[in-house]
């Protein structure tokens, strides 16, 4: 047996301190407890938060197994090697599933934000560049969606506006499930595309960027003031691309917020009062956003949703001519398959942004610099 494969292995092992199993399964008991009232059910919003609760710390609990038992299968497996049993392979296999089921474990360590467990309303508009910029920003919506199909996370597209020719001019959805906005975070700010232009006729190198701007999806046990006189709600007729699904009433909803210049709005159900419930969903969202961004704007660590859609002010960068790259500017981090990361593969991109946003640390210099 490999000496530095031993090393390896007790990196890996756990100290006792990423979870707490005994304390979740206590946690997990009083939920059932609550639960099993007759009168559960009788609250359904309050109802649906206690199964997420009770999903979580099952989750928590049926990992802390995993662990044990990878632990044990491991310690098996080198107790086989010291008696001189040819299973060198096997290790390499168990401590590969291992060191994957650490990382969920720490990125579950890392979101430990308040708000981070929510789940996350997803916003998109394309820069200045007309059709190749909001091509790109068609783009970053297909990642997010296929993120989140990968993840089994559930999405609501709740409006979409297309764009001339291409792509889309904005774009709004919800992602639905445990710590979307945690994960989601890593996304906030100004994505740069470099690639040889499919609409330039000359086949020249363009540049576009767009912006991706993150909000909570708050419970309603956290409480927002919105007062009726504040707002202008508008309705008009919903877009889309034709055909014998376009819906022909104004059931679209247009919110404005005077006192913020907040704007929201719902297109993607035929039932006015369904949009105007998700617009009003949307805007409790950004108004919570929109204090606590007051609130850190002295400590904040990075300038993501202030800085212009344009040069200079990217957290991200993904090259695809004259060479294949993407880089994360804020943690450093590259990654050389660029086709599996727009096809939503970005765990590792939103690891190494929770890992620089609690330590400070980042993934390493590596790649090219990507600024030319």
């Amino acid at each position: 047996m490999n000496a530095n494969t031993r090393r390896s292995v007790n990196r890996l092992l756990p100290s006792g301190a990423i979870f707490d199993a005994p304390k979740k399964k206590i946690e997990l008991a009083k939920l059932e407890e609550v639960i099993n009232d007759p009168d559960f059910w009788s609250q359904p919003e309050k109802s649906q938060k206690v199964m997420q609760d009770r999903k979580r710390l099952e989750e928590a609990v049926a990992q802390s197994g995993q662990v044990s038992a990878a632990t044990d299968d491991l310690d098996t497996l080198f107790e086989l090697a010291k008696e001189g049993e040819d299973v060198l392979g096997d290790i390499e296999q168990g401590m590969k599933g291992y060191a994957s089921l650490l990382g969920k474990l720490e990125a579950a360590m890392l979101l430990s934000n308040e708000n981070d467990h929510l789940n996350a309303i997803v916003t998109i508009h394309p820069g200045a560049g007309g059709t190749e910029s909001q091509d790109w920003a068609e783009m970053l919506l297909r990642m997010y969606l296929r993120w989140a199909e990968r993840n089994d996370y559930k999405t609501v597209v709740t409006d979409r506006l297309e764009g001339d020719g291409a792509g889309i001019k904005s774009a709004t959805f919800e992602v639905n499930g445990p710590n979307a906005y945690g994960l989601l975070q890593a996304e906030i700010g100004v994505h740069r595309l470099v690639r040889i232009s499919p609409f330039d006729a000359n086949a020249r190198r363009h540049t576009s960027f767009a912006s991706v701007f993150v909000f909570p999806q708050i419970d309603d046990e956290i409480k927002i003031d919105i007062k009726e006189g504040d707002l202008r709600i508008d309705t008009f007729r919903a877009g889309g691309a034709g055909g014998q699904h376009v819906n022909m009433t104004d059931s679209a909803v247009r919110i404005t917020h005077f006192p913020t210049g907040i704007v929201v709005q719902c297109q993607n159900e035929r039932s006015q009062h369904k949009n105007r419930d998700s617009a009003m969903k949307q805007l409790r969202a950004k108004l919570y956003e929109f204090e606590l961004e007051k609130k850190r704007a002295e400590s904040r660590k990075t300038e993501d949703t202030k800085l212009q859609i344009n040069f200079g002010s990217q957290i991200r960068s993904y090259v695809l001519a004259p060479y294949r790259m993407i880089k994360d500017h804020r943690t450093k981090l590259s990654i050389g398959d660029v086709d599996r990361v727009l096809d939503g593969d970005m765990e590792s991109l939103m690891h190494a942004f929770l890992v620089w946003r609690k330590t400070g640390k980042t993934a390493g210099e590596g790649g090219d610099d990507l600024d030319d």
